[in-house]
């Protein structure tokens, strides 16, 4: 039988630029090490390359680059981030270190924006494009931005909403978006997106809302739909229309000069993927240019909030195989020490495939299995691959060898679908959260960043009233948690290092 690596470099161009196999036949991730990682904090552990995220920004912004000078566009293009795939600190931090600009979802969103205006992390000129259907605490704390003097655009997505800015913004500008309801996809449950301003009352909502009022002005229109940016009739159709309208729009409307074509790019969740990213690219600013120069309008700037197309190939998780249940003639299951349900919602909420790889013994043979979490749930299992129907693992022997695996890609919506720090299903706690990154050398640095969750904090949750130790604070007691098992496992590295010399 070939072994592992065998199957790989026969089924796709292997290494590529983002994994390869090193001289012990363990896996690379963007030349990381797992095994050392491995090694140092345990398993099950969530992990974020963080570099990953600034060669995503940079790549956005030269596929907008090349394609404005290809078409000698005139706009500009700001490329911001959408929180809510990953609202963790180290995330925005290394987000507006790039000098992105930022989306919000929710009113607590704005709490975050606030403590990071506090660190100066972001100025009063960051974007803060406040998107979502708000409620009365949301209202307040974007009202409170633009009164502060923060570049604040909220997005309209119903008609009453922009009543709540005229009563209560007393800045001299108060710059406003109107998201468009778009139609959904064919085989969606629903014709047209819950979310947005229908195209008839676009017009109405400006002449009797935002023209009459001097400090109010329509500055952007917002088109987003959920399938993302793809060459297919579909979001071409879409993408048409909606700028037919900004044309419709411009002409009564100086003010308007902007556009936010929403997040959509997509990422890899195959090794096998191909996606042309320039030439979706090229093509979007074509059209918009061709459509505006019909219309004889000028073109607009564009701004785009991607989401997992920032945060998404950062992540992974790795788990390690802990049995293997031969259940009948076929089904050869290995049970790993974590759960896709609490750990990976979307794999099994919405059927999302990542890349999943072996971390090592790629030199032995390999068989067809599925993978099983720890919770009670029957849905809590993964057996298929993005580009075939099977999955493959190295065939060891558990007595004598351990086996780790990686799903990689992981970064977007995980922890916050998945209620990280909170209660999961059968109990089963969050895993501990390591950061690599570089340093000013280029040498690979890492932290932990939380251990794995304590049976302390989900009983707190849980209201059967357990208190922090005396005189000790619960984020103190989580960095005494962390540097205690990073020591520990720091040691037992060491000695696996000693015995395998």
């Amino acid at each position: 039988m070939k072994n592992y690596i065998d199957l790989i470099e026969q089924t796709f161009e292997f290494p590529t630029r983002e994994f390869g196999v090193d001289e012990k036949n363990t896996l690379l991730f963007n030349n990381v090490p797992l095994m050392d990682i491995i090694r140092q904090y345990g398993t099950p552990l969530k992990l974020t390359y963080l570099p990953k995220i600034e060669e995503h920004i940079e790549h956005a912004r030269l596929l907008f680059r090349n394609a404005m000078k290809k078409f000698n566009y005139k706009g500009s293009y700001t490329y911001c981030y959408c929180t809510k795939s990953s609202h963790f600190q180290f995330i925005l931090e290394e987000v507006l270190s790039n000098n992105c600009h930022l989306e919000t979802s929710s009113a607590y969103d704005i709490a975050i924006i606030r403590e990071l205006y506090r660190q100066e992390k972001l100025t009063k000129n960051t974007f803060i494009i406040c998107n979502g259907y708000k409620l009365p605490q949301y209202q307040k704390y974007i009202t409170n931005l633009i009164n502060d003097g923060f570049n604040c655009i909220p997005v309209l997505d119903n008609l009453k909403e922009i009543d709540y800015y005229i009563e209560n913004t007393h800045a001299e500008t108060v710059n406003l978006a109107i998201r468009i309801a778009t139609d959904e996809e064919p085989n969606f449950s629903f014709y047209t997106s819950r979310l947005g301003i229908r195209y008839s009352d676009i017009m109405d909502l400006f002449k009797n809302k935002i023209e009459p009022n001097p400090k109010l002005k329509l500055k952007m229109l917002h088109f987003f739909i959920n399938s993302g940016i793809k060459d297919n009739a579909y979001y071409w159709s879409e993408l048409t229309r909606f700028m037919f309208k900004y044309c419709e729009m411009k002409k009564v409307c100086p003010d308007l000069d902007s556009i936010d074509i929403g997040g959509g790019l997509p990422i890899q969740t195959s090794v096998f993927f191909k996606y042309d990213y320039q030439a979706m690219i090229d093509e979007i600013i074509e059209n918009i240019q061709w459509i505006c120069n019909k219309n004889n309008v000028p073109v607009p700037n564009i701004l785009t909030e991607f989401g997992s197309y920032t945060v998404g190939e950062s992540g992974a998780v790795i788990y390690k195989v802990i049995d293997k249940k031969q259940q009948n003639d076929r089904e050869l299951w290995y049970m790993i020490d974590g759960s896709f349900i609490t750990q990976l919602p979307d794999s099994w909420g919405i059927g999302q495939k990542y890349i999943m790889l072996p971390v090592n013994n790629w030199d032995l043979p390999y068989e067809k299995v599925n993978l099983g979490g720890l919770t009670c749930d029957s849905q809590d299992f993964y057996n298929t691959e993005a580009h075939s129907e099977d999955l493959y693992v190295p065939s060891f022997d558990i007595e004598n060898e351990d086996q780790y695996i990686g799903f990689f890609h992981t970064g977007a919506y995980q922890e916050s679908l998945g209620g990280y720090g909170g209660i999961q299903h059968c109990l089963i706690p969050a895993p501990k959260h390591v950061i690599v990154d570089l340093d000013e050398e280029g040498n690979i640095t890492t932290r932990l960043f939380a251990p794995q969750q304590t049976h302390e904090s989900m009983l707190q949750i849980l209201g059967y009233g357990l208190e922090p130790k005396e005189g000790v604070n619960e984020s103190a007691n989580i960095q005494a948690q962390a540097q205690e098992e990073a020591a520990i496992n720091e040691q037992e590295a060491s000695v696996a290092e000693e015995q395998e010399k």
